[in-house]
């Protein structure tokens, strides 16, 4: 253990205080292995292995001495006996608050993954939320240490369990690596998803890195050959740099893969070059030799360095053709460049003997991750909601957008001036009434690009329109956007919302031709509502979505039409394992040949989270994950639950629609183009008789898999200048 300890402080930089820090540090090793004494991990190996490997990551990115004694400490108070006390008397109040904050963090992994009471997904959906509202409220050092003790977790996860293994895989890729790539350390992100990969699904990664083992010699040949090319180039021009290889991790090219829909053999930056220069000036002096040298590949060049990302990288990407007729990646960038794309924020935290000085950037990237938490916390309860909505609004790429004046506003990929609007300020988003994008009008459902400077058209009067909350329409993507128009509407009367949802139901009906009442519809949700007007009012306000209407609609539909009785099966028999199969369009893990059918409680639809359950005698009911029958299961029936997904036969049924719109060139082009966005097959179109105010009917027939699909296609239809109705023809 002596001889980890000494990796430790080598890594620690010369500007530290050589003594203090480290009687500091070895301190807190002598408290933790005292603290850990007769302790195992599942490995067999003593536990203060772990902190030690803890503490060590965080020395490599040069952490200061007081990050790494909490790492060291980081389990004492939830593994032993010793007190807060005694660590605020040995080490202080800021290192008792740093170890303080990973306890809660573990603590609330661990109640929520005791709770029997939930069925395995929303358990680690629940633990997912407590956990990112733990951090939302600690010192942004907590978050690091975290990072650094769930990387070691991962790098041991072989002597887990294997639904411990798929549980810590599946919430690693879901929250800790998007989590360090926010924060820009790649080279956390790069490990942590790799791993993760490796577990969730094995058979992919190991092909993987078979074949990136197969073809390294000629590869690692190509790109040596490339290199010394460009270095006599370089030479020549007076220039010197660092060229180095470039290789990319197996996680990312098995997204590049799903991304583009291409077989390992199409992913041609899978190797590159990476050249390393003292100034930003000569970053680009370079691309000018790159490009001579080489033919540049059109629309594959990136200038991360006059415009870095979202987390702080900067770099020039560009792509040739190389000797050899191939694509070749090249990334051209300064030496602090460099480092900052493999530790991101982290290797700005400079410390010297008066104190600690944290990078602003790596405080704002903190805060809005912080900010954005909290907002989603006050807006829903449901974990489920809560994580898809981290996702989106956190951990998913970011597009630079510029106001008028040049402010800088980071959104997510696909957000729309609106949310743009509501970025800059809460009544900027509900007065607006137009957007004009690069001086130019556009539509408040356009995705910004980076890059983009908006300027927000305000109106004198008025308030956000309850279509901005149709997802179906796209208007808004981010949670931020939704909660505050939601927020504007509950201020509002009651009875001005209970008719704003009487107007949004009859639309909803009117467009689906279903003749059924308000009082019929609220009786599908009278699980969720206690009385029409309630539902009604819900409905006006934004917090029952007509998303969400359409969804149970479809059900309903459905459940009137099926009047099959139920047949009697003998008793099931033992069905032995297999590999994984299509059943009535239904993939069940892990069984043979076995009936399916959907379940009458919950019905339901393509693209809805699902979870089999085997009866007795009638194979595998398909329910919703959160269908209330499954959320309500005894202990010994939740054993019986079993992962099922949709199959991959895709299915559509012919649906007649009819338009009616005022007459003008590009009508029919327009709705083609709505409908080939969503790829669904207009199979016939014919027109009626133009009326005397120009006012023209035309009748369709559209090919979708489910209703959702059709209310989305004729909300967008609606939306097209000219258009005055579009509805399902009865």
């Amino acid at each position: 253990m002596a001889e980890r300890i000494n990796e430790i402080l080598e890594e620690l930089p010369q500007g530290v205080a050589a003594t203090e820090a480290r009687a500091l540090i070895r301190r807190a090793y002598a408290m933790a292995e005292v603290a850990h004494e007769g302790q195992d991990r599942k490995s067999g190996e003593p536990y203060i292995i772990h902190p030690l490997n803890v503490a060590h990551i965080l020395a490599e990115l040069n952490f200061e001495p007081a990050v790494i004694a909490a790492g060291l400490l980081h389990d004492v108070l939830e593994d032993s006996e010793i007190t807060r006390e005694e660590i605020r008397r040995q080490f202080g109040e800021e290192i008792l608050v740093l170890v303080e904050g990973v306890t809660k963090l573990e603590r609330v992994e661990k109640r929520v993954q005791e709770d029997s009471a939930r069925v395995r997904n929303l358990q680690e959906m629940e633990s997912l939320r407590k956990l990112l509202m733990a951090m939302a409220n600690d010192d942004v050092r907590v978050i690091f240490i975290k990072l650094a003790d769930r990387l070691h977790n991962m790098r041991t996860l072989e002597y887990l369990s294997p639904d411990s293994q798929i549980r810590m895989a599946r919430e690693t890729l879901q929250i800790f690596a998007p989590l360090a790539n926010r924060l820009g350390i790649w080279v956390w992100k790069a490990e942590l998803e790799d791993l993760s990969f490796r577990y969730l699904n094995a058979k992919v990664y190991y092909q993987l890195a078979d074949l990136l083992a197969t073809r390294r010699e000629l590869r690692n040949e190509r790109v040596q050959g490339h290199a010394q090319q460009l270095r006599v180039a370089l030479a020549s021009s007076g220039m010197h740099a660092e060229i180095k290889g470039r290789t990319k991790h197996i996680y990312s090219i098995y997204h590049k893969m799903r991304r583009k829909n291409v077989p390992f053999a199409q992913i041609y930056d899978v190797e590159g070059l990476r050249v390393v220069v003292d100034t930003e000036p000569e970053c680009y002096q370079v691309l000018g030799v790159v490009h001579s040298l080489w033919k540049p590949v059109p629309g594959e060049f990136d200038d991360y360095v006059a415009h870095p990302k979202p987390n702080g990288y900067q770099s020039l990407h560009t792509a040739v053709i190389g000797e050899d007729g191939a694509s070749l990646e090249i990334q051209i960038r300064t030496r602090e460049m460099d480092y900052f794309a493999e530790y991101g924020y982290a290797a700005h935290w400079r410390y010297k003997e008066s104190g600690v000085h944290v990078n602003s950037q790596l405080m704002e990237q903190v805060s809005s991750i912080q900010q954005s938490v909290k907002e989603l916390t006050s807006e829903t309860k449901d974990a489920r909601v809560f994580i898809d909505s981290i996702r989106l609004d956190v951990f998913q790429d970011r597009v630079f957008a510029f106001t008028p004046k040049g402010r800088v506003i980071d959104l997510p990929v696909g957000a729309t001036p609106l949310d743009f609007a509501y970025y800059v300020h809460t009544e900027v988003g509900h007065g607006c009434r137009g957007a004009r994008v690069n001086g130019r009008w556009t539509n408040l459902d356009y995705p910004l690009q980076t890059g983009d400077q908006v300027r927000i058209i305000l109106g004198r009067k008025g308030g956000p329109s309850r279509d901005w909350l149709n997802e179906d329409l796209g208007y808004v993507t981010t949670s931020r956007a939704r909660q505050k128009i939601r927020h504007w509407f509950r201020r509002q009367g009651r009875e001005e919302n209970i008719a704003r949802g009487q107007e949004v139901l009859e639309k909803i009906l009117k467009r689906l031709s279903l003749t059924l009442s308000e009082n019929e519809v609220f009786e599908l949700f009278r699980k969720r509502l206690n009385s029409a007007e309630e539902f009604l009012a819900a409905l006006g306000m934004g917090d029952l979505s007509s998303d969400a209407v359409v969804n149970r609609l479809a059900q309903h539909v459905r459940e009137r039409k099926e009047d099959e009785e139920e047949e009697l099966w003998p008793e099931e028999a033992v069905v032995p394992p297999a590999p994984e199969i299509e059943t009535a369009d239904i993939s069940i893990r892990g069984t043979g040949g076995v009936l399916t059918h959907l379940a009458r409680c919950c019905s339901p639809l393509p693209g809805e989270d699902i979870i089999g359950y085997v009866t007795r005698g009638r194979g595998v009911t398909v329910h919703r994950r959160d269908c209330s029958n499954v959320l309500n299961m005894t202990a010994s029936d939740r054993e019986r639950l079993i992962e099922v997904a949709w199959g991959t036969e895709e299915r559509t049924f012919a649906v007649q629609v009819t338009v009616t719109a005022y007459d003008r060139s590009g009508l029919i082009h327009d709705i083609s183009g709505i409908l080939a966005d969503r790829k669904i097959n207009l199979s016939s179109l014919s027109t009626g008789k133009r009326d005397r105010y120009h006012i023209l009917p035309l009748y369709m027939t559209l090919d979708v898999p489910d209703l959702k699909t059709l209310a989305w296609a004729l909300a967008k239809i609606e939306q097209i200048p000219n258009v005055i109705d579009a509805r399902r023809s009865v």
